[in-house]
């Protein structure tokens, strides 16, 4: 494509050099650039695009797209190459993609979730039901990337960079899919990864203390008024009404919205709620009449997750048979995931890694649990510091025992972490023991538990690493259960 196709709609473009090329990819990785390519210098928390200029050039690259203030004399960089220089990198960036790829969001029905919690339960329900309708459906989030049902491989983040997203759409478009559902985090609207899309559906399931650290937000005001982006790109919004943060979007939408709830009135309303310790059962409108809907995932969350899903497969003309159908076969890796293995214990693992969800998954199963429920958790590095004795508390407040370990320390000191929260837990009578070793910390748990106990395995979930030191290390808690039960 010619550059100058790819840089419309771009702003106060400066540079110098011959804009009348043919530009064969675009890259903001050196590593991935080839002959012909247009290279973006990014500016990132942990290394800068521009340092690696020279790479993307030696690598093939004939353009280089920079941000205003960068020194070009200092860079020296050959009088063959063409160089853009735009007030705002990223979203740059980002409006190249779509022009690449030929903006195709603008082919599919793109929906975005976003929230503090739910966004990979609720993603994973529509795609269900949407394909138990008949439709041929893409999906990118947390835990994988799928086009018309075949899953591409693990994700690298909830929501990627601007170019593979739009290139994933655009695969999206050559698979015939007619629908495209994607988690859309706080992060990729603050850095404008996801800026040019356009959302015909936009979803708000909830929000709480999350992400607030020097790397992500700086406060719960400005992670608030990221998530609010989404709904300045979509043309109708789904709201959670019983989270104070939904009403106070309702105060603020320019585009129509629709809610559901629980406690509140609201449109999608559930109602005669049964929760047990296999699966959550509820009453709800689908269509012209009340139906009974269960989903085999324990816990309120699951309900609310629920009515999301069911607000957006009502509005795109899902059936109540196949939204019924849909959701009791739904199974989300890593979301109350009970592992089988060899004892019969039951060993849950989620991906619980705030104070909230700590809180809602500990509740949850202690409800039904006949036994002791036994907590194994810690925190991640380089994130939110404060909420580390907040969880210690919730966990020593709610289960019968605590585990204390690590999760991904990345590259803080574990043993600094895991005494953050032991501060927490301190404020409470509850049992306690500090194991760093994660695996140790789940020997210990297995070692101890009945099999009227139920283990929750918090913080990972479907992840399949830990993160030492900018090293992802092999670990899958399922393979780790089972190997040590044997």
């Amino acid at each position: 494509m010619n550059l100058k196709n790819i840089l419309q709609g771009i702003e106060d473009i400066k540079g110098k050099g011959e804009f009348d090329i043919e530009i064969k990819s675009i890259e903001n990785d050196s590593r991935k650039v080839k002959k012909n390519s247009l290279f973006f210098a990014i500016k990132g928390f942990l290394v800068n695009g521009v340092d690696f200029i020279d790479d993307a050039i030696k690598n093939g690259a004939i353009a280089v797209l920079v941000e205003e203030g960068v020194d070009l004399k200092k860079l020296k960089i050959k009088e063959d190459i063409t160089i853009i220089v735009v007030p705002d990198a990223r979203k740059a960036m980002a409006i190249c993609a779509c022009n690449f790829y030929k903006n195709p969001s603008k082919k599919l029905k793109l929906i975005g979730v976003t929230g503090t919690k739910g966004k990979t339960t609720t993603t994973f329900m529509i795609k269900e039901i949407l394909e138990k309708q008949g439709y041929k459906v893409g999906l990118i989030g947390t835990i994988a990337n799928y086009i018309a049902g075949e899953r591409l491989g693990d994700s690298s983040r909830t929501t990627p960079e601007s170019i593979e997203l739009q290139k994933l759409f655009s695969d999206m478009v050559k698979a015939k899919c007619e629908v495209a559902v994607m988690e859309v985090s706080s992060q990729s609207l603050k850095l404008d990864r996801v800026y040019g899309c356009e959302f015909d559906i936009g979803v708000f399931t909830n929000f709480s203390e999350d992400h607030i650290s020097p790397n992500e937000h700086p406060d719960m005001e400005d992670y608030f008024a990221s998530k609010c982006k989404l709904f300045d790109m979509c043309k109708t919004a789904y709201i959670n009404v019983d989270d104070l943060y939904g009403e106070k979007l309702k105060k603020i939408l320019k585009c129509e919205f629709n809610t559901y709830g629980i406690d509140n009135n609201c449109n999608l309303l559930a109602k005669d709620i049964t929760i047990t310790n296999t699966y959550v059962d509820f009453k709800v409108k689908l269509t012209d009449r009340n139906e009974r809907v269960k989903v085999d995932i324990p816990g309120r969350f699951t309900v609310y997750n629920s009515l999301a899903a069911i607000s957006i497969a009502l509005k795109l003309g899902c059936s109540a048979e196949n939204i019924k159908e849909a959701l009791l076969d739904i199974k989300v890796p890593g979301r109350s995931e009970l592992i089988n293995n060899k004892k019969d214990l039951s060993i849950m693992i989620d991906y619980a890694h705030s104070p909230e969800s700590l809180e809602n998954i500990l509740s949850a199963v202690k409800s039904y649990t006949r036994g002791r429920v036994i907590s194994v958790f810690g925190c991640g590095g380089d994130r939110d510091n404060s909420k580390r004795p907040i969880m210690g508390e919730i966990s020593g407040r709610i289960a019968d025992y605590t585990i204390i370990t690590s999760d991904n320390p990345r590259t803080e000191d574990p043993e600094a972490i895991v005494k953050q929260i032991e501060k927490g837990i301190k404020k409470t009578k509850g049992k306690y023991e500090v194991i760093v070793d994660r695996v140790d910390a789940i020997k210990a748990a297995i070692k101890m538990a009945s099999k009227t106990d139920l283990i929750v395995l918090a913080g990972k979930g479907h992840e399949p690493y830990q993160e030492i030191n900018g090293v992802k290390h092999p670990f899958d808690e399922r393979i780790i259960v089972n190997e040590i039960i044997g």
